[in-house]
């Protein structure tokens, strides 16, 4: 499998001047694609929508229009668009709330540089990315959600898309929590087919990211499969 030859085009946005170009210049100088900045929410929007980065890495407390908006109307607007949420906070209330959001990980300041750049290229590549001890938190919610009505749109449709057996299984491996590459290794196929999959899967049933996808599969008790 190739690499990708293309530096990973990155945006930071974050209030703190100081911290958003010391992130900035660090994410620079080993050779990402920073193309954008922003210190509030209104201008993250606008930033991004006009630079389309590959990741948005996002702090949630922000003047303007709080992070969690932010990463919404991102995602909704480029469901390519991967976010990478970096907060001072880990208040397991404010994780899952990013990750409702569309938020692929989410990582605390008090990472190191190493840790930074790694997260940005695991985020890129589609796989989910939480500060240790933060990724059980997510998983638990995934059920919680689970275990709750679904809306009327979701709920058994009789005409619900019909997915390929390929695709039940790389649905069946997200829902156990698995990473793109780990469901790559594990099924022989390359990482860009396993994105396909999952793209294409969200496109028949009509979600919008991740967190929909693990809720319904474990709601058909995929993860169990």
């Amino acid at each position: 499998m190739t690499e990708r030859q293309e530096p990973i085009r990155v945006m930071v946005v974050d209030d703190h001047p100081m911290w958003r170009d010391a992130v900035a210049r660090d994410l620079a100088e080993s050779g990402f694609d920073v193309v954008a900045t922003a210190g509030d929410g209104d201008q993250a929007v606008r930033r991004a929508r006009a630079a389309a980065p590959d990741v948005l890495v996002l702090d949630l407390n922000l003047p303007g229009k709080p992070g969690v908006q932010v990463c919404k109307e991102v995602v909704g607007a480029d469901p390519k668009l991967r976010v990478l949420v970096l907060s001072a906070s880990g208040e397991h209330a404010d994780v899952l709330e990013a990750v409702k959001s569309g938020a692929t990980g989410y990582l605390l300041k008090s990472a190191s540089t190493e840790e930074l750049q790694d997260a940005v290229r695991r985020t890129a590549a589609g796989d989910p990315v939480f500060t240790p001890g933060l990724a059980g938190l997510v998983l638990g919610e995934y059920r919680r959600l689970a275990s709750e009505p679904a809306p009327a749109a979701e709920s058994g449709d009789p005409g619900a898309p019909r997915l390929t057996d390929r695709e039940t299984e790389v649905l069946r491996l997200v829902a156990k929590g698995l990473s793109y590459k780990q469901i790559a290794e594990r099924l022989v196929i390359s990482h860009r087919t396993v994105q396909n999959h999952v793209q294409n899967t969200l496109g028949k049933l009509q979600l919008h990211n991740r967190v929909e996808l693990v809720r319904y599969a474990i709601e058909r008790g995929l993860d169990d499969a």
